[in-house]
């Protein structure tokens, strides 16, 4: 994958650091999980990649977050092809910058995209 790659709407794999797990004073995710680029800003004077990460998650959300859900057919463009049903979570994220990154993988391939962002 190039940094190009990196659009919004592509899922990648990342490991995704939670706010519980953050609150609890750990620094890096526990697992690589498939996570959406929210945004991709390139900054023109560092030339530098700014990331939002959104995870994705097969778990139902606990009552009170704020998720957006994905259908079977969705999940299959999102390159999660035996799940049935999943939900982004839109209110907490993970920001990164792809150039510096110690944890992301850029020797993946995406999985996939959501398919409300033309490919």
């Amino acid at each position: 994958m190039k940094i190009d790659d990196l659009k919004t709407g592509v899922i990648i794999d990342y490991p995704y650091l939670w706010r519980w797990q953050h609150q609890r004073g750990e620094t890096e995710g526990r697992k690589n999980r498939p996570v959406c680029v929210a945004i991709a800003l390139r900054q023109p004077d560092s030339g530098q990649t700014w990331l939002a990460l959104l995870a994705i998650s097969a778990t139902p959300p606990q009552t009170g977050r704020h998720t957006l859900e994905l259908t079977e057919i969705e999940c299959r463009r999102a390159g999660l092809k035996t799940w049935k049903s999943a939900w982004i979570s839109i209110d907490e994220y993970n920001f990164d910058i792809a150039e510096s990154s110690y944890v992301l993988d850029l020797g993946q391939e995406p999985r996939g995209r959501d398919s409300a962002k033309p490919s």
